[in-house]
């Protein structure tokens, strides 16, 4: 018998336990932690950039070109591109799930290569980049200067030139999206100069070509050089032009009677940002934004951490005035969210250990199933590091459940052992041996059947089946080792822990002295209550089939309430954050989507608002509302070209707003079907106001579309 076989080698019992539990120890250290398991099949984005390129010409020149040579990968479910007349252009490639995406991107850089030459020069140059990483945002980290020594443009420049590369480089983070661009020369030209100089444009940029060069005429002193030279130096006969003046000095033609056209001749130049259709604010001021996007598989508060840590090294080396912000961070809620359920965990052990007491009546009893609890938990995480899994709230939640099923092995042993003793009078070492001969497959039983019950759960297909199998694997792997627990070590506690008592001993007999009587109380209660619930049992035998009928009506009745209970993919959690995304008709300007924010921003003045939007979407910004905050902030980027709906259909009247339903994670802002809240709600009050505010559209442009971030008890 296993049971008599560590009975008799008890520290062989204790280290396999230990073992568990340094395995266990080990994967929480290791273990991804967030708020959902990966669920969406991993992507990769391929974005390019044509400069002052329409929507159509990107569409045309990029986006095609380069989906039609992304056939044939491995894998591979589907794809979608999406051009804007900004010049940007995006491809996400979505693969089957398990893909690994170190291949998946392999493969998509290797089909890229094919459609490199295919690309307008001005693309190449620009470069395309390929990246994989979660869809959603894990933060926003955002630049102000506080003294207003700096503009916007000068906080972006400082952000791409001297932060981008540095936090791409921080452990667990997939790709940084920065919300806007570095310096860069701009040279503006008059048409009307143009024609009558009669210049094109390609004259004017192959001058500046020319011109802005780096030449190098060779080294002073040299090998081979003449005996005794004392010098060697590099001879730079022309840098590259920095100022202004040096490019409107650039001559552009000579004519015959010995005159010189200058890029002043025909325009102006200055010190400019690449591009203009991003503008970004905080609290009314100017700043600057970099998105955070999570490399796929990592963990979500470990890498926020670390991009805190970096920015705050970074801070020394900060121009005066300049201050580091995060107006959108996710992971306070998911650290919440995990600590609450830890909270529940450390609750649940406890309120077991008091149960148990009350019916065991003794301490030492008692402490045999709690010793088994963490047994059992931390095997369990080590279970979840060989699958592959995350700590996460579904799994966390299932560890929960999982309390009250796992100690009713350890139970079941301690009380047949406290039985045996009371009626028999064998020692413990004794009663444990022929307890276990007497439950062994009993409790091998309980283990197969809650496998079984939990087990189809795993095999769920799709991105429900990534959730349901997170959870079942826990619970039916915490159940199968409570069993190899109650099997291995609980026995050998049993005969080391427990003290021989007499024949005939009751549970109240072995408490202290002041708290029998309330021990003495509770056994007559639980046992007239027994006694009860065997009577209603008898009766129920006796009436078969009115107990039957009554058991089929109570199946229909939930059943019944089952077809009329609200579904979701995930359930709704208030995380004090609510989007909006105003969408303008197509060609709408920078200026007019900053009049609709700002009214947006009018009706928000009194809480923390973070703004954020997408430079594939132009015309449009989103922004986040954070209750309970007092002083009010806004991070702001706006955009101005067209915004296409997922139909593929602009929106050529009035103006409409949306809260994208924000799902696992890398499932991306999406959004659902038409909700409304309560007016008195502050989310459902403030939506409303902004329903009126925002410029009048045709009927039923105005909606809101829920989302997880949105309050869910704010619903009627």
């Amino acid at each position: 018998m296993l049971s008599r076989f560590f009975l008799d080698r008890p520290v062989f019992a204790w280290v396999i336990a230990i073992v568990m539990m340094t395995a266990g120890g080990l994967a929480i250290y290791n273990l991804p932690i967030s708020q959902y398991p990966p669920i969406a099949p991993p992507s990769i984005a391929i974005d390019a950039f044509f400069p002052v390129a329409s929507g159509e010409t990107v569409e045309n020149t990029v986006t095609q070109i380069i989906e039609q040579k992304m056939t044939g990968l491995d894998q591979m479910l589907y794809l979608s591109g999406t051009s804007s007349s900004s010049g940007s252009s995006r491809i996400e490639l979505t693969f089957a799930p398990g893909t690994d995406p170190d291949i998946a991107w392999s493969k998509v850089q290797n089909k890229l290569q094919l459609a490199m030459a295919s690309l307008p020069d001005v693309v190449q140059r620009q470069g395309v980049k390929v990246s994989k990483s979660t869809r959603n945002y894990l933060m926003i980290v955002g630049l102000i200067s506080e003294d207003g020594s700096m503009d916007g443009e000068a906080l972006r420049d400082y952000a791409q030139s001297n932060l981008e590369k540095i936090l791409s480089r921080v452990p667990g983070v997939g790709e940084v999206e920065n919300f806007g661009t570095q310096y860069a020369m701009r040279v503006w030209f008059s048409p009307e100069k143009l024609t009558n100089y009669h210049l094109t444009i390609e004259d004017v940029v192959l001058a500046l070509k020319s011109h802005n060069v780096e030449i190098s005429a060779g080294q002073f002193g040299g090998a081979p050089a003449v005996e005794g030279q004392r010098l060697n130096a590099s001879i730079t006969v022309q840098h590259l032009l920095q100022t202004p003046e040096q490019f409107a000095a650039i001559p552009i033609r000579t004519n015959p009677d010995g005159s010189v056209v200058r890029v002043k001749d025909i325009g102006h130049t200055e010190l400019g940002t690449e591009r203009y259709d991003v503008t970004a604010e905080f609290n009314g001021r100017p700043a600057a934004g970099m998105a955070i996007r999570q490399a796929a598989g990592a963990n979500a508060l470990a890498t926020a951490n670390a991009v805190k840590s970096k920015m705050e090294e970074m801070s020394n080396y900060f121009p005066p005035g300049m201050k580091v912000i995060y107006p959108y961070d996710t992971t306070p809620f998911t650290k919440v969210a995990i600590d609450e359920v830890v909270k529940t965990l450390v609750e649940a052990v406890l309120l077991v250990f008091v149960i148990m007491y009350i019916f065991m009546g003794t301490f030492r009893a008692t402490l045999i199933p709690t010793i088994a609890v963490p047994v059992v938990l931390l095997g369990t995480f080590a279970v979840l590091g060989l699958f592959g899994f995350s700590i996460n709230m579904l799994t966390m939640f299932a560890m929960v459940l999982a309390i009250g099923l796992l100690v009713d092995d350890a139970i079941v042993v301690v009380e047949n052992v406290e039985r045996i003793m009371s009626e028999e009078g064998l020692s413990p070492r004794e009663a444990t041996a022929k307890s276990m001969g007497q439950i062994t497959s009993a409790l091998i039983g309980i283990g197969l059947v809650l496998a079984a019950v939990f087990g189809p759960m795993a095999f769920f297909p799709g991105s429900t089946g990534v959730i349901y199998r997170q959870f079942s694997i826990t619970v039916i792997s915490s159940m199968l080792l409570s069993v190899v627990v109650a099997l291995l070590l609980t026995p050998v506690l049993c005969a080391t822990l427990l003290k021989p008592v007499p024949p005939g001993h009751q549970p109240a007999d072995g408490v202290v002295f002041f708290m029998r009587p309330f021990f003495r109380w509770f056994d007559r209660f639980f046992l007239g209550a027994r006694e009860r619930y065997l009577k209603v049992v008898g009766g129920v035998l006796a009436r078969k089939l009115r107990y039957i009928a009554l058991f089929l009506l109570i199946v229909a009745a939930l059943g019944l309430l089952f077809q009329r209970m609200p579904t979701s993919y995930l359930p709704d959690e208030d995380q004090g954050i609510m989007y909006i995304l105003a969408q303008l008709p197509a060609g709408s300007t920078l200026e007019q989507t900053k009049e609709v924010l700002d009214r947006a921003r009018v009706e928000a003045a009194d809480a923390e608002i973070a703004f954020q939007a997408d430079p594939l979407r132009g015309g449009a910004g989103e922004w986040a509302k954070k209750f309970g905050q007092k002083k009010g902030a806004g991070f702001l980027i706006t955009g101005t070209t067209a915004f296409m709906t997922g139909q593929g259909q602009a929106q050529r009247h009035g103006r409409r707003a949306r809260v994208p339903h924000n799902r696992g994670q890398g499932e991306g802002r999406r959004p659902g079907g038409p909700h409304h809240l309560h007016p008195q709600h502050p989310v459902g009050g403030l939506w409303q106001r902004l329903c009126q505010r925002l410029p009048p559209g045709r009927p039923g442009e105005a909606g809101l579309y829920p989302g997880r971030r949105a309050p869910p008890h704010a619903a009627r």
